[in-house]
């Protein structure tokens, strides 16, 4: 039977969720052509938080997913702040990489507010649809589940990601198709990463007894703790 003891799986998949935001954060400003496509870097990894999303709120629920995406927001707010800071000091003089470090680390404000924007809109819609199409389906049709709920929420992802980050920077003309192009990808990775979604659902619940339901939850992405209700 579950308890209020989080297992040594759970926080595996907390360390993994978190380091993979912050590193396709870093990472983010290396551009890359794959398949004829330009794309940032981030596209690497981004998306398997949102498998790891859709992995802990099939078997530990909303409640405890909405946690997990508020704990990777604040990891990586601390790692943009420690790497502000580490930038702002004085660089030794012999030291010659200030204006590399600057160039790959230093994203600017409006990069860093558009990301996670699109961060907690996207993580926090993928994980509610998952949940309300876990119900609707009586928990049959994981690939339904997965595939839906991260059509929505990387399309919003996207959207403001791009929104915010470029308009006024790329002609109009530029926008939706960026909007697709990452919409698109991310999309196709997490189908493609579907048997490894199901293979690592089925483990979860068979190891921890878990498979959670969220009939009676509060979908408020800001109530981290409180009396369950009927949604």
């Amino acid at each position: 039977m579950p308890t209020d003891r989080h297992s040594t799986w759970f926080v595996l998949l907390v360390a993994l969720f978190a380091t993979c935001l912050i590193v396709s954060n870093i990472i983010a400003v290396k551009l890359v052509l794959v398949a004829g496509l330009l794309l940032p870097a981030g596209v690497i990894v981004f998306p398997l938080s949102y498998i790891l999303s859709d992995v802990l709120t099939e078997v530990y629920g909303y409640s405890l997913a909405r946690k997990v995406i508020w704990l990777g927001f604040l990891c990586n707010l601390l790692a943009v702040a420690v790497i502000t800071v580490v930038g702002l000091l004085p660089a030794a003089p012999f030291w010659e990489g200030q204006e590399a470090f600057e160039r790959i680390l230093g994203a600017s404000p409006r990069l860093l507010i558009s990301s996670f924007a699109a961060y907690l809109v996207g993580a926090f819609t993928n994980a509610y649809v998952l949940a309300r199409l876990k119900v609707a389906t009586e928990g049959r049709f994981l690939w339904l589940r997965t595939i839906g709920s991260t059509l929505v929420g990387q399309g919003l992802d996207s959207a403001v990601f791009v929104t915010l980050a470029f308009i006024g920077i790329l002609p109009p003309s530029a926008i939706g198709p960026a909007m697709l192009t990452q919409w698109l990808t991310k999309s196709a990775y997490e189908a493609l990463a579907t048997p490894l979604t199901y293979a690592a659902v089925g483990f979860l619940k068979r190891v921890e007894g878990r498979d959670a339901f969220d009939r009676e939850v509060r979908f408020n992405p800001f109530a981290l703790d409180g009396p369950r209700s009927p949604p």
